[in-house]
């Protein structure tokens, strides 16, 4: 059971950093659940409280991760435009044009948003750039979290 429980935390864990950058993961979730596995292995590397504070940081990435890209628009002038195009672009972005569409979308989003709105070109593109911003803020906060719960999970992997 302890193979089947570490592998499963290895898988979690690659997911988990994958999740950091494609958002139809939830990367902090996964990694997560890499250490909770990891748990009940017979070894027993993490202490309950560990573990509560790991979900707390979860949770709170998970927040901030959506928070970020929001107040990126809305620090550079941009309104619900700019936040409702730069989520359409990033998700239309993943399909169309992977990878560099996780990149381009959330910006040609929040542009096409926020000009579709009657903002002029000057101020939508200042608003696509606070989204973009956060959009990356979020997304090097989820691999620094993945990366960290990594190790973790690396360290305390027992085969035998």
């Amino acid at each position: 059971m302890d193979i089947f429980l570490s592998l499963l935390a290895i898988a979690l864990m690659i997911l988990g950093i994958a999740g950091a950058i494609l958002p139809l993961l939830p990367g902090p979730a996964l990694s997560f659940l890499g250490l909770v596995s990891l748990y009940f292995t017979s070894t027993e590397p993490f202490t309950l409280k560990f573990l509560g504070i790991w979900l707390l940081l979860t949770v709170v990435v998970s927040v901030v991760d959506q928070i970020i890209p929001i107040l990126g628009t809305k620090k550079m002038g941009g309104s619900k435009y700019g936040v409702w195009g730069s989520a359409i672009g990033l998700v239309a972005g993943i399909f169309l044009f992977p990878p560099i569409g996780m990149i381009v979308g959330p910006f040609l989003g929040a542009l096409i948003g926020e000009l579709l709105g009657g903002m002029d070109f000057n101020k939508a593109l200042r608003a696509a750039v606070g989204s973009f911003i956060g959009f990356l803020s979020g997304t090097i906060l989820k691999v620094i979290f993945g990366i960290i719960a990594g190790y973790y999970i690396v360290v305390n992997v027992h085969f035998a």
